[in-house]
Formats: structure tokens, sequence, C-alpha cells
């Protein structure tokens, strides 16, 4: 529960967010109640796979630029750190652009290995979650999360991006054994969230993405940096100002189950250019909210979710799909996916890998059916 800042800025210009990322912390009071010297600072960035930076998939550049600038200029070391999902770390930090800062400033910029053990907090749904050792040795970590849609989670934002603190092929185990449950992915994100608790989460919402996203979706321009010390607050207030009903959001129907106070509607403080009011107009979300009105069963569930389908005429043939896939429910042959759809979590990882777009999500009839009754 807290309050959440918004910044306008429309473009990448590095002046104008040097300008926005620092009255950003100066809102908070300033870096140094965040940042003391000597800290060494994990940046976590968005590096979900390796992109060209103009598909806006993962954090832009300038916005780490900036922030391991401040760290440096209040006596911390920054590094820049993510686990990307199947890419290899060097070749995809080099396409987002945070190799070059790394260069630029002298600082680490490297995957997220080495697993341990996060320390269980109270109220935890799972009682073992391996992060990388690296954010637990972190003396501060920023959080540098992007502002998208998710085909699984519906946005991806403060909270989602920290998933990336577990280490490579993890998280595609974590995708298997939660299966078809949004809210039980939701709770492990919140497991994550509230073990790292990060100092301070700055959103880059310059231009994001909506659609498809979190990786094949379509740019859009929101033109705001988002920052707080409480991400589920400002995730929330996001929720509502795309268009979208916190009741469709797995994060929040987590986060109620347990009672948390960022669930009241009263609960986080919006200032600075936009208020909570203002609603990003045509924003395309997900559709995720028939699945609310189902009993947990998963035959049910695989009848309603939406499901991966293959565009040949895309595809490559890289393979990256079933290589990723952590049920194991499609072959590659030829240029042609052959899916399992009994064996398939709707997890969507096919499509978040793919990189050129060669598979889509595609509602079911009885999904399209219950969206237009309810």
């Amino acid at each position: 529960m807290g309050k959440v800042l918004f910044i306008r800025q429309e473009n990448y210009d590095q002046e104008g967010i040097d300008s926005a990322i620092l009255r950003a912390f100066e809102n908070f009071g300033g870096v140094r109640n965040f940042i003391s010297k000597g800290d060494r600072v994990l940046l976590k960035v968005n590096l979900v796979s390796g992109h060209d930076v103009e598909r806006r998939v993962t954090t832009d550049p300038s916005i780490v630029r900036s922030a391991a600038k401040i760290v440096i200029e209040s006596g911390g070391t920054p590094f820049i750190a993510d686990s990307p999902g199947i890419d290899g770390f060097k070749g995809a930090a080099e396409k987002a652009g945070f190799m070059n800062i790394a260069r630029e400033f002298g600082i680490e910029c490297h995957e997220l290995t080495d697993p341990v053990d996060l320390p269980v907090n109270d109220g935890a749904d799972f009682r073992r979650i391996q992060v990388s050792r690296y954010v637990l040795e972190a003396d501060k970590v920023i959080n540098l999360a992007k502002l998208k849609t998710h085909a699984q989670m519906y946005l991806t934002m403060g909270v989602k991006n920290l998933f990336g603190c577990v280490p490579g092929r993890l998280k595609a185990g974590w995708h298997y054994n939660v299966g078809l449950s949004r809210e039980k992915f939701a709770s492990l994100l919140l497991d994550i969230y509230l073990g790292v608790r990060p100092s301070f989460t700055i959103l880059d919402g310059v231009i994001g993405m909506h659609k498809e996203g979190p990786t094949s979706g379509d740019p859009y321009n929101f033109g705001i940096i988002g920052a707080c010390v409480d991400a589920l607050s400002m995730d929330f207030a996001l929720c509502r100002m795309l268009g979208g009903k916190l009741e469709d959001y797995p994060l929040y129907m987590a986060a109620k189950k347990r009672n948390l106070p960022q669930c009241e509607s009263f609960a986080s403080e919006v200032e600075g250019d936009i208020d909570s009011s203002h609603v990003f107009p045509n924003v395309e979300l997900p559709k995720t909210r028939s699945m609310r009105l189902l009993p947990h069963v998963p035959f049910l569930e695989r009848l309603m979710t939406s499901k991966p389908v293959h565009i040949p005429e895309k595809c490559i043939g890289c393979g990256r799909c079933a290589e990723i896939c952590p049920a194991d429910a499609l072959r590659h042959e030829n240029r042609r996916l052959y899916f399992d759809y009994g064996k398939c979590i709707r997890c969507y990882c096919c499509h978040e890998m793919c990189p050129v777009k060669a598979i889509k999500v595609k509602d079911s009839l009885l999904l399209k059916l219950v969206n237009m009754i309810s």
C-alpha cells in the first residue's frame, strides 16, 4: 500500500529520461533514501528474450543507462542482470542495448544464475522457491520493468518482472508445476515479489505493448514512466487505467485471497502528471475473465482456455517453441508444429519465445461464447 508516481515522457530522448528518472527518485525522498555509498545494486531489467530495441519487448536502454548513472553518482556499484527464457544472455543483452551501457560505465552485465533458496515469507503459498544468488547477495534491487500485456497473466509490469530472478530453465519447471491455474502462478509471483522486495520500481511505459504480449504484441505509446516503492499498488492502479477489470487480473485475485491491503480501492495514492481516473484509449487486453467463472476442473479449463496455434507461413523453422515447452506438448517437423492439446498447459511459452510471431493465441468457441454472455 503506497504512493504511485506517473511521469509524462513521450519519447526516449536521453536528457528527458534522465530528468524523469531523477524526478522519480526525488519524489520518494531522493536517491540517498534508496542507495548508500558502497551498495552493490542489481538493476533487474526485462530481458525476456533477444529482440531489437524497436520491438519494445525489453526495458529501453535509455532507462537502464539513467538508473545506472544515478546509482554510480550516489556511490553505489550497479550491475545489469536478468535471466532470459531461452536465448543466450550475452547475445540477448547485446540486442537490447544493455551491453553497451555496461561497457560505457565499466560495470557488469550478466545472467542471473546459481539458484539458491529464497527466504520464505509468512503466508507464502510456496515453501521452496529458488532465485539467483546474485539477487540475494545484492545490497539493493532496483526493478526496471516494462509495461506490456501478457497472454497468460493478463499484464506484466512491476511484480511479474521479478519472475526473471528465477534462473533459466527453472522458470519452465514452474510453468509446468502450476499447470493451467493462472491464480496459482500469480501466487508464485507474489511469493517471489514479497521475498525479493525491490527497493524501488521504475516502469518503462514510454512505449509499451498491447494485444498479444509479452513479445508478439504491438507497440503502444503510453507516454509514461511509473515509479513506486510498492509495485503491487502500481500494477493494480495501471490495470484500471488500461481499461481492465481487477477481477480479470490473476495477480489481483491472488492478492485478494491473501487479504493484502493493496487490494482496497483506496490503497494507492496516484500522483504526478496523470491521475488514477485516466484510461488509455483502445488498449487491447488478453481475454482471461471467463476462467474465473469455472470451477477448478482441468478438463473444463482446457476447453475454455485460449490455445496456441501455428502460422506456418511465418515460421522459420528455428525449433525454439518445441525446445522451451515445459509440458513437451508439441513437436516440430519441417516448419510444421503439431500440438498435443491434451498435454498443453496453456503457459504460452511457445508463443512468447517465437522470434517471428509464427504462433498466435486463439480463443476456443466455448471461450468466445462465455465472453459474449458474461
